[in-house]
C-alpha cells in the first residue's frame, strides 16, 4: 500500500498540481497585497478619504471608533469594508485565472491533421503507401490513391 501510495505522489499530475497550489497561494497573497495597498486606497480617496478596511456596522450597541477597537472589546460587528476588499481580491484572482486557462487552451489547439500518407488496400485491406501501384503484401494492382 505505501508503494501504491509512493507511486501515486510521485507521478507529475500531483508534482504538477502541487507546485501550482505553491504558486497560486503565492499570487494570491501578492492580489490582496495589490488590493488592500495599491488599488483600494486611491478609491478610497476618490470616494472622500474612505478606508474600506475599517467600515463596519457595529452590532453591539456600544460605539467604536475603529474596527480594531471593536474587535479587541469584543465587539460583534459586520465588516463589510473588509468583505468588499475580499470580493475585490476574488474577481482580480478569477479574471486572472480566466486569462490564463484561456491562453493555455489556445496553445493547446492542435494543427489540422496532415494528410494520410497510407491507404488501405482493398483486396487484402492491409495498409499500403498512398502513391502505390501494386500492394506488397497481395501484389494486386491498385491505382494510386
Amino acid at each position: 500500500m505505501f508503494k501504491e501510495f509512493k507511486e501515486f505522489v510521485v507521478k507529475g499530475n500531483v508534482l504538477d498540481m502541487a507546485v501550482g497550489i505553491i504558486v497560486g497561494a503565492a499570487f494570491g497573497k501578492v492580489v490582496t497585497s495589490f488590493v488592500n495597498d495599491v488599488l483600494m486606497p486611491p478609491i478610497g480617496l476618490l470616494l472622500g478619504k474612505v478606508d474600506f478596511s475599517n467600515l463596519f456596522i457595529n452590532l453591539s450597541g456600544k460605539s467604536f471608533e475603529s474596527l480594531a477597537e471593536a474587535k479587541k472589546a469584543g465587539a460583534a460587528t459586520l465588516n463589510y469594508g473588509l468583505f468588499f476588499n475580499t470580493a475585490i481580491d476574488f474577481l482580480i484572482v478569477g479574471f486572472a485565472i480566466f486569462l490564463l486557462v484561456k491562453q493555455v487552451n489556445r496553445l493547446k489547439r492542435e494543427a489540422p491533421a496532415a494528410a494520410p500518407t497510407t491507404r488501405e488496400c482493398p483486396f487484402c485491406l492491409t495498409d499500403i503507401p498512398r502513391k502505390a501501384t501494386r500492394c506488397p503484401h497481395c501484389t494486386s494492382t491498385v491505382t494510386p490513391g
